[in-house]
C-alpha cells in the first residue's frame, strides 16, 4: 500500500486544497483525492508539480507501507 503524506505536508505549511490547486494548476479533485488518500492513480507530472511546490522530495510525499 502506498501512503500519501500530502495532508501532513499541507498542514505543516498551513495550505488549503484551494491554495494548492490555484498555485499549481492541478485539478482540485486530484488534490482532494491525494489529500484524502483515495486516489488510485496519479500522473508523474502531478507528483513533480506537488514536490516542486511543497519543496519536498518524492519520498517525503509518498511512502510504501507493508
Amino acid at each position: 500500500m502506498i501512503k500519501c503524506h500530502l495532508s501532513r505536508l499541507m498542514g505543516e505549511k498551513k495550505l488549503k486544497i484551494a491554495d494548492v490547486a490555484r498555485d499549481t494548476g492541478i485539478n482540485r479533485g486530484t488534490i482532494t483525492r491525494l489529500y484524502q488518500e483515495t486516489a488510485v492513480r496519479v500522473e508523474f507530472d502531478v507528483l513533480e508539480q506537488l514536490c516542486r511546490y511543497l519543496e519536498c522530495e518524492i519520498g517525503e510525499l509518498l511512502e510504501i507501507q507493508s
